[in-house]
């Protein structure tokens, strides 16, 4: 999806009581507004690639699996996010009695925009960190065969990036796998030398 960014004197209280009211969805950045406009057809392929492959290695597990509108909040710098996919270990934590925003994600997928990519990998991937629970952070991008693994090592953050449909994702901290071939499948590239669909699994 892409973001359209407006600043604003809301504090996050004032955010959260809005955009719960709000037609659309709106993240919350450090003061900014970034309003959220609609989805591609390969950002909707790929977001629902996952979640199908993630759901079925987790529904007799102790996870949970949240698309596109569950909030989740990131702080000291309080922000708010929707990510396109977040997987939480055990019990969730909200934080308030609404069951949002999220407060403790395992792993977190954003489906890049050529809009939103530099954000997603930068200012944003800087304030996903503050979340102590966060283990991984995953971006794919829907223009071509790239997914790019962020996995914290101690104190530190460490990346892995995969390029080919015979590359499989491995999500350790919650322990799947996912083929590239599945989060791609059906997925159409416009770039002559990868206008293939990807093989049904």
């Amino acid at each position: 999806m892409t973001a359209i960014a407006v600043q604003t004197q809301l504090t996050p209280e004032e955010y959260l009581a809005w955009e719960r009211k709000a037609p659309f969805k709106n993240e919350y950045l450090s003061g900014q507004i970034l309003a959220m406009s609609g989805a591609s057809l390969a950002h909707n392929l790929i977001t629902g690639n996952i979640f199908n492959g993630l759901y079925n290695q987790l529904m007799k597990r102790e996870y949970e699996i949240y698309i596109s509108k569950m909030r989740v909040k990131a702080r000291p710098i309080t922000s708010y996010f929707y990510p396109d996919v977040a997987v939480v270990y055990d019990e969730p934590r909200f934080e308030d009695d609404m069951f949002d925003p999220l407060l403790n994600p395992t792993v977190v997928v954003e489906v890049l925009s050529p809009s939103t990519a530099a954000y997603d990998k930068g200012e944003k991937f800087e304030v996903y960190k503050q979340i102590t629970s966060l283990q991984e952070y995953i971006l794919v991008s829907q223009e071509r065969v790239n997914v790019e693994r962020h996995f914290r090592l101690g104190t530190q953050w460490r990346a892995i990036e995969f390029h080919e449909l015979v590359d499989t994702l491995p999500l350790d901290s919650i322990g799947c796998e996912l083929p590239l071939a599945h989060i791609y499948r059906r997925v159409k590239f416009t770039d002559v030398s990868r206008s293939y669909r990807s093989r049904t699994l």
